[in-house]
């Protein structure tokens, strides 16, 4: 959410059939991608002769998808492309709820060395250092991604983060299916000059004893504000460093002024900074409580689903740092002895798909931002992105800063909890 990810309801039905692109590219078993979308990769086309043995072959198969269980809202999303891809496809979607996809990269790992053919994992929600881990230890199968039809309408221009996870490039080893990036929360009538800096925000600090906080790393969240300090605290080619893989030396030198800068603000945070909220949710309903009065998320609209759910003060802002927050994707990747890899791409090209990009960015559904170019999409499919106006929106996007490479985060936890884990 990773939302990681690896940690990221209703709505008005949208009952037709995805529509056929209307291009002449398609009479090809090659799409040609779009202007502003797309890629290098060579995409199927949805009714090729290729795609059409794919669909035939996965027709029966089940494909359990290992996927962050902790939102009834996401939950009841994938119940959704259940049914939709029993009726299309005649394949069975099973949703694995997990908490945390460490563990699922654990399983497979130990397959792999069991040797063991028929995986219990035939697709799952990554990015970052787990995706890193399951790439650079050969636990995926592909690459596939850029060849799904649905690929063609990814905004890999206009969203780089869709071709790069954490640093790390895809190679088409997993299809993106949203995007995040950190968002921040107050409640504008007891907050109305929110803190839009980093250096706003330990000013805020300070001046508001026992009322900011962030969540206790390695939750995500947590570690990723630890992150957006670190990119805030590393201007200009300072922060390359930030995007190669980690050595100590770099270690050292480019951490230095977050620990010092932790040292200094955590004595004004809540309970002194020596307790931390588990959760982004638990800060967030703190904040909800009046006891905070800033919280953070990794889903641009979670304030506006949570004012929606009546958790949240309909004063309640969404905003972003003005030099921009940590950004990223979230994946689908298919592990490398899936027993349904027909079905799992299937899968991953329906939900890559317009119908159910739109469906899951409706904050009346999900809220989870696109990462296809919707101005590229034909005018039937487009409408279904039309956006709402709702209270909490965020209304300005900041630049989306790339995370570090993916190897600084379990660095960057260990260190936290070393001095200041208790």
């Amino acid at each position: 959410m990773h939302y990681t990810f690896t940690r990221h309801c209703v709505s008005i039905p949208r009952r037709q059939a995805l529509a056929r692109i209307a291009s002449p590219a398609l009479a090809t078993s090659v799409l040609t991608l779009p202007s502003g979308a797309g890629a290098a990769g060579r995409a199927l086309a949805e009714d090729s002769a290729a795609w059409r043995a794919i669909q035939a072959q996965a027709k029966g198969q089940t494909v359990y998808f290992n996927a962050w269980g902790g939102s009834p809202a996401i939950n009841a999303y994938h119940q959704w492309a259940a049914g939709q891809l029993d009726q299309r496809y005649g394949l069975r979607l099973v949703h694995v709820k997990i908490s945390d996809a460490a563990e699922m990269v654990q399983r497979v790992r130990n397959e792999k060395a069991a040797a063991k053919a028929d995986g219990t994992v035939d697709l799952v929600w990554i990015n970052g250092e787990n995706f890193l881990a399951m790439k650079r230890e050969g636990l995926l199968k592909g690459p596939f991604a850029e060849q799904l039809p649905s690929y063609a309408w990814v905004d890999t221009q206009g969203k780089p983060t869709t071709r790069i996870d954490f640093s790390e490039p895809v190679d088409g080893m997993e299809a993106p299916w949203g995007m995040a990036q950190l968002t921040f929360m107050v409640d504008a009538a007891r907050v109305p000059q929110a803190p839009r800096s980093l250096a706003a925000w330990l000013a805020f600090a300070q001046a508001h004893p026992g009322r900011m906080t962030y969540p206790r790393p390695p939750d995500f969240h947590g570690t990723s504000w630890l992150k957006q300090m670190l990119l805030d605290l590393n201007p200009g080619a300072q922060r390359q460093a930030l995007y190669q893989p980690l050595t100590s030396a770099a270690f050292e030198a480019r951490t230095a002024a977050l620990w010092r800068t932790l040292d200094a603000v955590h004595p004004h945070l809540w309970r002194k900074g020596r307790q931390f909220p588990l959760s982004a949710g638990a800060q967030r309903q703190m904040m909800a409580d009046g006891e905070l009065m800033w919280a953070l998320t990794f889903n641009p609209n979670e304030a506006a689903n949570e004012i929606a759910a009546g958790r949240l003060s309909t004063s309640t802002i969404s905003y972003q740092f003005d030099g921009g927050t940590l950004g990223n994707t979230h994946f689908l990747a298919i592990p490398f002895n899936t027993q349904a890899f027909a079905a799992a791409r299937v899968t991953a090209n329906f939900l890559l798909g317009a119908q159910a990009q739109a469906r899951k960015a409706d904050t009346a559904v999900w809220g989870d931002p696109t990462v296809l170019a919707v101005e590229a999409l034909p005018a039937a499919q487009r409408a279904w992105f039309q956006a709402r106006s709702v209270p909490g929106q965020l209304q300005a996007w900041a630049p989306a800063i790339p995370e570090p490479h993916a190897s600084w985060v379990d660095a960057l936890e260990k260190e936290w909890a070393r001095r200041y884990g208790g």
